[in-house]
């Protein structure tokens, strides 16, 4: 069975003291004998903090975004080495707010992924679709190309360093959720395409679902075959929130 991870995406919230209590009230509700795993995201800046307060605690954190670059001229970027010199272990690629309003492309994100990969980081590469995609019943069609721009460039076995995250980019910060029928469909069509190019590696990577998971229906979403952990967005800024729903993860692994 494959672990549960759960990721909280801060986006661009927080302050130093209100990421310490945070982290504060995160550590201090960790089960010991879980067997879900925790990654939290938190804006750059702040990467240095969390750092120091995760020094020796079961919880990994990573960045929300990175350069396709190794190093150079280009001001405002941030390179995967640089990420792990600060002691990421992960990376978000693809997220679906730099698809929107920055405009990167399946080739950029795939450039990304390769990136931190080559800097021993792991990505957390994410997908979804549109509601004027999923209207259109283009759901399958938006993941499998966002999917597979990064199989053709980084192969199968890449796979088996990284982790993905559908998220509906309608479902995000908007209340909506997709239900876990919807969510669960989803999911089989990422790994089916994934074990289609290796049965091993598909079924081992881990796909978590984004897209307004709350304490309330996070059993039920986590309970479903392929969705294997979250990545959440506003219910992570609350530790009793984002708690709630590790504790939902362990519960039903």
């Amino acid at each position: 069975m494959r672990t549960p991870l759960i990721a909280g995406n801060w986006k661009m919230h927080g302050s130093r003291a209100g990421i310490g209590r945070l982290l504060t009230d995160i550590r201090a509700q960790i089960d010991p004998n879980g067997r879900a795993e925790l990654l939290v995201v938190p804006p750059f800046p702040y990467l240095d903090l969390v750092a120091s307060q995760l020094d020796g605690v079961p919880v990994a954190f990573g960045a929300q975004d990175v350069s396709a670059h190794a190093e150079g001229a280009y001001t405002g970027e941030v390179s995967a080495a640089m990420l792990a010199d600060c002691g990421c272990t992960h990376v978000l690629v693809g997220h679906s707010e730099r698809r929107t309003l920055h405009g990167e492309s399946d080739e950029s994100v795939a450039a990304k992924f390769m990136a931190a990969q080559a800097a021993g980081l792991c990505p957390v590469l994410c997908v979804g679709e549109t509601l004027a995609e999923r209207d259109q019943d283009r759901t399958e069609e938006v993941v499998q190309r966002q999917v597979g721009r990064v199989l053709k460039e980084a192969g199968i076995a890449a796979f088996s360093r990284a982790v993905v995250a559908y998220e509906p980019v309608w479902a995000i910060g908007t209340g909506r959720t997709a239900s876990p029928v919807q969510a669960q469909a989803v999911h089989a069509v990422i790994r089916a395409q994934l074990q289609a190019e290796d049965a091993t590696i598909g079924g081992q990577v881990r796909i978590l679902y984004g897209g307004s998971v709350k304490p309330d229906n996070a059993a039920e979403i986590l309970a479903r075959e392929d969705i294997d952990g979250g990545l959440i967005g506003g219910a992570s800024l609350q530790a009793d929130s984002f708690m709630a729903i590790y504790r939902a993860a362990n519960q039903v692994c």
